[in-house]
């Protein structure tokens, strides 16, 4: 077809829109000129052509691209379905007219909301739940604290699958330990994601979820310590007095740790090195316990008498994270040497976070490796693990933590309470 005939049968179509936009089909009696029972003028839009000359035509053919509706009514049920449309539609333009969270400069935000050497893409200390969701999709200073926290949760959460595919986490005593470390391996790191997000609801609000941040960290080394006093211990120190108390020192050692890290949000204003040094001594004392029987390991594997089919090589690279996360957290390296530069992406934290993560991965990997490899040589020197020394012991942990969050959670719940009833009562009055 020419360009000119095609231009000629847009314009006859057109013709045909405007004098009716929706045809309805009225039945093969009805008659109304070549189409038949097409409704008004739609028959010329339409032409019947029969299969061989001579014959009555049967098929209709369309000259021009139209729309049909071949039903009675048709065009009544298509302007409800229309309308339908548009109540369905109208949802994700109201959903694309919400507006991201305003980002602030340093100057413009309370101090407690202020970290070091980060100037820019603060979010408002005043935040809605909404508005703490909608800025984890936003570029600004906590958005990779966020998603470096919370997509390692669903890896950790798929290798736990996988164990329980392969491993007997019901009936296996043996696994129990395991069991423990991976739950909260799952856990810390969604815990700190959660605390990331919502930390600028309030000032008070702030402390709680990081309480509930350094409580999950707590109960993360207590994980390390019951998985590596049941696999990773060295074989001369198996029923040592140390081998026997390791576990409930560690308990011990959570609860310090819980307590030291919330007491420092307290002096973070007045006494800010003092407070750093808390937090960072409340991590390390638990670190450094629990990884006393790995360190001795590594000696005698330096000695010469080393397992091919231990775990130390992964254990040695978390140690080495380990280290890497201990110096950034406590450096603030490089937003320090150019502040502002790093506030979005590469400062300290976020490289923290990746460096824990992928440092807890080789820990992992190491304390399968050495479940599997020195099963038979524990079970013949160690009892088998109780439900009271794993399970229980993890959850007289967690109401503990839980109870230890608590005590200092309540002083920041109450002064808002407080606060609010004073101008209640001065409105009153």
């Amino acid at each position: 077809m020419s360009m000119q005939g095609s231009v000629l049968a847009v314009g006859k179509c057109l013709a045909c829109l405007e004098f009716m936009l929706f045809p309805v089909w009225r039945g093969i009696r009805a008659s109304s000129g070549v189409g038949g029972g097409w409704s008004q003028g739609w028959a010329r839009c339409l032409r019947w052509e029969p299969d061989s000359p001579g014959q009555r035509p049967r098929i209709p053919v369309f000259d021009y691209p139209v729309w049909l509706v071949l039903c009675r009514g048709g065009r009544a049920r298509l302007i409800e379905v229309c309308q339908r449309g548009r109540g369905a539609i109208r949802l994700p333009a109201d959903m694309l007219s919400i507006k991201l969270p305003e980002l602030f400069d340093i100057h413009q935000v309370p101090k407690v909301f202020r970290e070091d050497s980060i100037i820019s893409g603060y979010r408002h200390p005043r935040s809605s739940a909404l508005d703490c969701v909608l800025s984890s999709f936003q570029m600004n200073n906590e958005t990779i604290n966020i998603w470096t926290h919370f997509l390692p949760t669903w890896y950790f959460l798929w290798r736990f699958c996988l164990l329980c595919s392969t491993l007997n986490f019901l009936t296996d005593s043996y696994t129990w330990p395991l069991l423990v470390y991976m739950l909260l391996i799952c856990i810390y790191p969604f815990t700190s994601s959660c605390a990331h997000t919502f930390s600028t609801m309030s000032p008070e609000s702030r402390h709680i979820c990081y309480f509930f941040d350094y409580g999950a960290l707590s109960l993360y080394s207590l994980g390390c310590a019951i998985s590596y006093g049941y696999y990773v211990i060295p074989d001369s120190w198996v029923n040592s007095w140390l081998h026997q108390h390791f576990v409930p020192i560690a308990i011990g050692n959570t609860l310090l740790c819980t307590s030291l890290s919330c007491y420092s949000r307290f002096l973070e204003l007045q006494f800010p090195q003092r407070s750093k040094v808390l937090r960072t001594g409340a991590f390390v004392l638990p670190f450094i316990f629990d990884t006393v029987p790995l360190f001795y390991r590594i000696l005698l594997c330096c000695g010469g008498s080393c397992n091919s089919s231990d775990g130390l090589s992964s254990h040695c690279y978390h140690l080495l994270f380990a280290f890497l996360t201990c110096f950034l957290f406590t450096a603030h390296l490089p937003e320090r040497l150019a502040p502002g530069r790093f506030d979005y992406f590469g400062h300290s934290h976020q490289l923290f976070h990746v460096s824990a993560v992928v440092g807890t991965h080789f820990q992992m990997e190491g304390v399968i490796a050495d479940m599997i490899s020195r099963r038979a040589t524990l079970l013949t020197h160690v009892a088998l693990p109780s439900l009271l020394g794993t399970i229980g012991v993890l959850v007289l942990s967690l109401v503990l933590n839980l109870g230890v969050i608590g005590i200092f959670s309540a002083p920041l719940l109450w002064k808002p309470c407080r606060s609010s009833n004073q101008a209640s009562e001065r409105k009153e009055q």
